[in-house]
């Protein structure tokens, strides 16, 4: 089938950005990957009939949003703890119960998106994502297509099937939500590569060791921990380092943590000795804060995520 050679070869550049959408629009990396895959398949059992009357890319992100906003009918929005509730300053809160049938905002691994602009970058950190989440789907998917893709309104409308108008109103809509809860491109500045891979060798390091007072050092006095899917989660320096040597510091050599990237955002990838003495994959932090100090740690309890960072289980 030679039309559907030549979709895979022309439909490939794109696939990037397409996890990168499906997953601001979702929330989620795992079902970001299986929507584009989605997107894919129908986009090459339907490629013979395109013929060209649009450009690819719009094509593509018409079937992406179209299956996105389908898997979204019926289903909560993806949370982080914080989300739900006030923090904690105990460190001996019963961390028994999980978040039940809530659903949970996922890392985003930087090797799965496209190298691109600091705006677009911006668009996936944590915190603009978990407020992406707080938007009805379709007023989500209007923000994206225009302030993200930089579709036109009116081509916006076509793809959803709407009109410009109602595209400047949900567009309207949605940028004012944005401006309250997620933080501007202005505050969110990221540290250089340098004081970057500084912050996180000391943050590794302190983990490993089990040294609090190194960790200490390194958070902001209004830092936060969130550990999904636990629901609780804590707020301040004192409340953060006392649970984290509670309930969560591990014997020296017995924690490996290994640098990474997610959301934009400087991450680790942590592995624990498990019983069999073998060092298990274990959770993805995601780190937040400039050259100096850390603002916010978001503690994914996931090891599933790992192969989606391209990490192994063990090491």
């Amino acid at each position: 089938m030679p039309a559907q050679d030549d979709f895979i070869e022309q439909a490939a550049p794109f696939r990037a950005e397409l996890i990168a959408h499906c997953y601001r629009m979702l929330g989620s990396v795992h079902d970001a990957e299986d929507l584009v895959q989605e997107t894919y398949l129908r986009g090459w059992r339907g490629y013979q009939a395109f013929e060209e009357r649009a450009a690819l890319r719009t094509w593509l992100y018409r079937i992406a949003t179209t299956a996105c906003l389908r898997a979204l009918e019926n289903r909560a929005r993806r949370v982080l703890p914080a989300g739900l509730g006030a923090g904690s300053v105990d460190p001996d809160t019963d961390l028994d119960g999980t978040g039940g049938t809530l659903y949970w905002l996922e890392p985003l691994p930087d090797a799965l998106t496209p190298e691109t602009a600091f705006g677009v970058r911006h668009s996936v950190r944590l915190a603009v994502a978990t407020a992406l989440q707080e938007l009805p789907a379709r007023q989500r998917a209007v923000l994206i297509l225009r302030d993200v893709v930089q579709f036109s309104a009116a081509e916006v409308a076509e793809l959803l099937e709407t009109t410009p108008a109602a595209v400047n109103s949900a567009l309207q809509r949605a940028r004012a939500h944005l401006a309250d809860v997620a933080p501007s491109e202005e505050d969110a500045a990221e540290p250089d590569d340098a004081d970057r891979r500084e912050l996180l060798d000391r943050y590794c390091a302190a983990f490993e060791n089990a040294d609090l007072a190194a960790l200490t050092e390194l958070l902001q006095t209004d830092v936060r921990l969130e550990m999904p899917p636990l629901p609780v989660w804590f707020t301040g320096r004192d409340a953060v380092t006392r649970f984290l040597a509670r309930r969560a510091f591990a014997e020296p050599g017995d924690m490996v943590l290994v640098p990474t990237a997610a959301n934009g955002q400087p991450a680790v990838a942590e592995y624990r000795r498990a019983a069999d003495n073998v060092m298990r994959a274990h959770s993805i932090h995601v780190v937040t804060g400039d050259a100096a100090r850390i603002a916010a740690i978001v503690v994914f309890l996931d090891p599933t995520l790992f192969a989606a960072f391209g990490l192994p289980p063990t090491r």
